[in-house]
């Protein structure tokens, strides 16, 4: 659905950043209501850039939603798969947003910013029922659950040279007293994966994390949404080629690779965890009930659908929701379908996610192309992985 608001309306919502993809030259799409950038130059080129050097990002377009309260961390317990209340401030969570029925209403990943401060981070279109959800389920704690969507730009800046580029753009300090360069130097050193520190940029807040969505190493920086084009020229300029302007053609390509799911792709609600290689997002030890405990115990029925990893040879690449079959033959099963596919950048061959029959899990498959069945090889993923 379309919106110019999170209340919903007839035209696609605008990135604080609109301004400066135009002059840049990007191309629009529509995405869950927002009117996004999806290339610069060309999906190829914006998909190596990140391999070899660096890409920008704009990713204004995720929700976020605050918890702030002695009883955030038990909400949180409560409301989402994981055990929120152990992790500690400064660390990141992938989580799961589950109905009662197990099902999976959105896949998150939950920041400790303080004690009794959670930042929730939701799919662009799912993050009005995230808020919405959250809310209900905190409703007997003692918490706060507001959605600062609205007040936060998020920009990532992902490959191998993007630490570099971010050590050398200048205006960044840590918050505090201080605020020294040199402090924050330090604290980018410092940064774990799936970590995050409170930090300046000209004297404004910033978050910077390293998480990351691409298979490569980065950083995401959460700043308000006014400030957000100073921060973007900022790494431009320092950055110059060796940072490319990238969309959201080359962003899925990259997390295809990287064998990350997309959520109404490879996640949706009526789909169990297990089923999409999560089991071990659902944290079954931890104390007291949460919103799915019962449905994900039981586990998914003996013949549903498990996700597998697929490459085929040739340049044909297998496209969402292109059927999947045991054999060649007219007489073949239909056994599964694609979630995902694209001809892999990096590898330079067909890769492919799809859901597919236990019982046909280990191959041989075959996928129909365009009337043209063509095997594929069942493989793990990810298909790609970055060197250490």
């Amino acid at each position: 659905m379309s919106e110019t608001t999170r209340e919903g309306a007839s035209t696609p919502r605008q990135s604080p950043l609109h301004a400066v993809h135009e002059a840049a030259g990007a191309s629009f799409t529509d995405f869950a209501g927002w009117d996004m950038p999806v290339r610069y130059s060309s999906d190829l080129a914006e998909h190596h850039a990140v391999r070899e050097r660096a890409g920008l990002f704009d990713l204004s377009h995720m929700g976020e939603i605050v918890l702030i309260g002695p009883e955030a961390a038990a909400a949180l317990d409560y409301a989402l798969a994981g055990k929120l209340s152990a992790i500690e401030i400064g660390q990141a969570k992938y989580s799961l947003l589950l109905a009662d029925d197990g099902g999976i209403i959105d896949d998150l990943v939950v920041y400790r910013t303080g004690g009794d401060r959670f930042m929730v981070v939701a799919n662009a279109s799912n993050a009005k029922v995230v808020a919405e959800e959250l809310r209900f389920r905190a409703a007997g704690f003692d918490t706060v659950v507001e959605d600062e969507s609205d007040d936060i730009a998020l920009i990532a800046l992902q490959g191998p040279d993007a630490r570099a580029v971010l050590l050398e753009t200048p205006g960044f300090g840590v918050a505090g007293p201080g605020n020294d360069a040199e402090d924050f130097d330090a604290s980018i050193a410092s940064l774990k994966y799936y970590r995050a520190f409170p930090a300046t940029f000209e004297g404004q807040p910033v978050l910077v994390a390293r998480t990351g969505y691409t298979g490569e190493d980065g950083f995401e920086l959460y700043i308000a949404p006014e400030v957000a084009p100073k921060l973007w020229a900022a790494i431009v300029e320092t950055g110059g080629p060796r940072v490319a302007l990238c969309g959201l053609a080359s962003r899925d390509t990259l997390r295809l690779e990287a064998g990350m799911p997309l959520y109404g792709h490879e996640l949706g609600r009526d789909m169990l965890p297990a089923q999409a290689g999560l089991g071990r997002v659902v944290a079954h030890a931890k104390e007291g009930d949460f919103v799915g405990r019962a449905a994900t115990a039981e586990g998914p029925s003996d013949d549903a659908r498990v996700l597998v990893g697929l490459t085929t040879e040739g340049r044909r690449a297998p496209r969402a929701d292109y059927e999947v079959y045991d054999g060649d033959a007219a007489g073949a099963a239909l056994v599964g379908v694609i979630t995902s596919g694209a001809l892999s950048p990096t590898l330079g061959h067909p890769v492919a996610m799809a859901f597919v029959e236990p019982a046909a899990a280990g191959g041989p498959l075959y996928v129909d192309v365009r009337g043209t069945r063509i095997a594929a090889s069942v493989v793990p993923l990810p298909f790609y992985k970055r060197s250490a």
